[in-house]
């Protein structure tokens, strides 16, 4: 007779994976530990007022001195893209996963005060890559430069992309950084030989640029415009003096689908995310979320920091996924640590 006293549970492996699946990533990983320099979560398609968990962003491999400088430039299946003075990092809040990105060669030699960047994160899925772009635009030398350059998460380095005439300027005061949409990375840009100002995107597949005209007669500066993803078309949010038009392009890169589809009486907003229910919930320029319904019509505003200009948000989705050559560290460091374990192996 068998004694089941002392016998264990026992769950096949391929039901415990099943499970896994079925689990929320909250779930998985309630029980990482965290680290200072707070973020916050919220559920879009909740209240905004509705109480949030706050977790740590943990990026041991950043100089402590550079904590207050990372901006919030982007997300992408998951990952979410910040930038700082001289480093480039990828995050996965959910795994806790990070990985430091140095500036390319080319961009570390650029004078920054001419502010000619457009940066980009998006996912390559004919290799199963994620990509960092930077289109550049050098207008300090007497003959007028300009470079695009992506970095490979599969290869690990940066390479310039030849052969490809890059006649395009940032039209922002600002460096920016472009909206993934369809496979490509899109920027709001000024065409330098037409004098026009234009959408420019890179197929991340093809690697190669493509031009979209922006609306007829539209005559807003860009400085004032924002590119975004509106549910399942590319849009535009045009801020103007007292109102703030969403336009949606229903066709992709047909130029004669561009349509106005709603306007919001505010002088400022931001877009983040379009909800189930047709909600759109943006930043309102200050620290604060703003909730529209479908009609225009403000539904909730909350502001979640009382220092002006110290809250940054992005739209982000949960995901265990963990891109190819994604380091917790830099690669130096671990080399080191693995030869300090193999020193005091051998001195035991």
């Amino acid at each position: 007779m068998m004694d089941t006293k002392n016998t264990q549970p026992y769950l096949p492996h391929e039901l415990i994976i099943l499970i896994l699946l079925r689990l929320p990533v909250k779930s998985l990983l309630r029980f990482k530990c965290v680290y200072p320099l707070q973020t916050r979560f919220i559920d879009f398609e909740a209240s905004l007022h509705q109480d949030t968990a706050s977790v740590s962003l943990n990026l041991n491999c950043m100089p402590s001195e550079s904590h207050s400088y990372i901006e919030i430039k982007g997300s992408c299946r998951g990952f979410i893209f910040l930038y700082s003075y001289s480093n480039i990092y990828l995050w996965n809040p959910s795994t806790g996963l990070h990985k430091q990105i140095p500036l390319s060669p080319i961009d570390s030699k650029l004078d920054a005060v001419y502010f000619c960047y457009l940066y980009g994160f998006g996912y390559d899925q004919s290799r199963d890559d994620y990509l960092v772009v930077l289109m550049s635009y050098d207008t300090t030398l007497a003959n007028v430069s300009s470079h695009l350059e992506v970095f490979s998460l599969r290869d690990n380095k940066w390479k310039e992309i030849e052969g490809i005439n890059l006649p395009y300027m940032n039209a922002s005061d600002d460096p920016r950084t472009g909206s993934f949409f369809n496979g490509a990375i899109h920027w709001l840009a000024y065409g330098v030989d037409l004098s026009v100002n234009l959408i420019v995107a890179f197929d991340l597949m093809e690697r190669k640029l493509l031009e979209m005209s922006l609306p007829d007669d539209f005559y807003y500066e860009l400085s004032f415009c924002e590119l975004w993803v509106f549910g399942d078309f590319l849009s535009l949010c045009v801020m103007g003096d007292d109102t703030v038009e969403i336009w949606v392009m229903k066709e992709y890169k047909v130029h004669s689908s561009w349509t106005k589809t709603l306007v919001l009486p505010t002088q400022y907003f931001s877009p983040l995310c379009l909800t189930k229910s047709g909600d759109i919930v943006g930043a309102d320029g200050g620290n604060g979320l703003v909730k529209y319904d479908d009609k225009g019509q403000l539904l909730e505003h909350r502001s979640y920091c009382n220092v002006r200009g110290q809250s940054q948000a992005i739209m982000y989705t949960e995901s265990l996924l963990s891109p190819p050559c994604f380091l917790s560290e830099p690669k130096k460091m671990t080399q080191t640590r693995r030869k300090r374990s193999t020193r005091r192996r051998m001195k035991l």
